[in-house]
């Protein structure tokens, strides 16, 4: 059995590497398609364009807009001379948020009076809007906080708050959206590369009738599937270690955790891929809709179910009950534990359960749906 394996493992290989067009795709699309989501899904809200009308024009009011706008979250303020310039230029979304500061701004504070500044947000996009009123609040009680310091040390009074706050974040601790998604585009592009490319291995024997005069041979079921994923496992693999190689130049992911941890959840998630890709080859007959139905089957819960993008916590019970079909959301928790918490196997142990039970439940109705079809001819 291990001989004819091998074999088999050595005829794939060279279809593989005579096929140059999906050989070059495999090996350097998932380079690119890192790249190009690394850099185009990236949710950190920076150079907000902000509009300011300073209806005070005083010391006190420059010195505010100095100290809101002074960090990488604002660009530089575009000033307007009236409130008949905001709505227009939101409405353009030239500006994102425009703040007005009230007249006597300077007098109000200075007597101990409150006073209250507009700002308007562009709520198009809510989670930008959230983000971007998160930040000026923060920039106003920072305000607030050293202005009030400032008048009680005038009146001799050295005001020193009992209990300060000093967050530290841990593991991503410049708080970068990228380093996030990284580990989940990882996933992403094996199960799609290992999906799409064991599929149409299967189905093209179909195809060609070669199938038949294998089944006629000496090589088993069993045989013959572990022959045909053995190259594309070893493409998956080099996929991911180029990936974390490209992933380190350009967005300074580094692996925290151990290497063999990595490698060995790797081989379980690729087993777990290659089984999905051998489903969809036993319900496919032809291979542009093994193509079709892989991308779909693979992309589409990769890309929406598997907490990559949006968090699955907050889905509804039974979208997160639906989040199961796919192999990456279990992956995406062990990558994560790995790259960027640096965790061991005791915090991903049930994520590697959960692969294995996937793997066979897959198998068994990919075997399954395979005896039914043998049956009927």
């Amino acid at each position: 059995m291990l001989n004819t394996t091998i074999a088999i493992a050595k005829k794939e290989f060279k279809h593989l590497v005579r096929d140059k067009r999906l050989f070059g795709i495999l090996i350097f699309f998932p380079v690119f398609l890192l790249a190009f989501f690394g850099y185009a899904v990236d949710f950190d809200v920076t150079n907000i364009k902000l509009a300011v009308l300073d209806l005070d024009n005083s010391p006190l009011s420059r010195k505010f807009i100095s100290e809101t706008t002074s960090s990488d979250y604002f660009g530089d303020p575009l000033y307007l001379n009236s409130s008949n310039e905001i709505k227009s230029l939101l409405d353009r979304g030239t500006v994102q948020v425009a703040i007005t500061i009230p007249e006597n701004f300077d007098f109000e504070l200075q007597n101990g009076n409150k006073t209250a500044i507009q700002y308007l947000v562009d709520g198009v996009n809510a989670n930008s809007a959230i983000v971007i009123a998160n930040y000026l609040e923060a920039a106003i009680a920072t305000f607030n906080g050293k202005f009030r310091a400032d008048k009680l040390k005038m009146s001799g009074v050295n005001l020193t708050p009992p209990v300060t706050l000093t967050p530290k974040f841990l593991y991503n601790p410049e708080l970068r959206s990228t380093l996030f998604f990284i580990p989940g585009l990882i996933s992403m592009i094996l199960i799609i590369t290992a999906v799409v490319s064991v599929s149409l291995s299967l189905v093209r024997e179909n195809e060609r009738n070669t199938i038949e005069q294998i089944r006629v041979s000496p090589v088993s079921t069993m045989s013959l599937l572990v022959g045909k994923i053995l190259p594309y496992l070893g493409v998956a693999y080099l996929n991911a270690a180029m990936i974390l190689i490209v992933g380190y130049f350009l967005f300074g992911v580094e692996t925290m955790g151990s290497y063999f941890d990595l490698i060995y959840t790797t081989l379980i998630f690729l087993f777990a891929c290659t089984s999905l890709g051998y489903l969809v080859s036993v319900i496919s007959p032809n291979t542009q809709i093994a193509f079709t139905l892989g991308t779909f089957i693979s992309l589409l819960p990769a890309l929406i179910l598997s907490g990559f993008i949006f968090q699955i916590e907050s889905m509804p019970p039974i979208i997160q009950i639906m989040t199961n079909i796919t192999p990456t959301k279990f992956f995406n928790n062990i990558m994560r534990s790995i790259i960027l918490r640096g965790t061991g196997v005791e915090t991903f142990y049930k994520d590697i359960f959960s692969l294995l039970v996937y793997i066979a439940v897959v198998l068994a109705l990919s075997v399954g749906i395979t005896r039914i079809k043998d049956r009927k001819l």
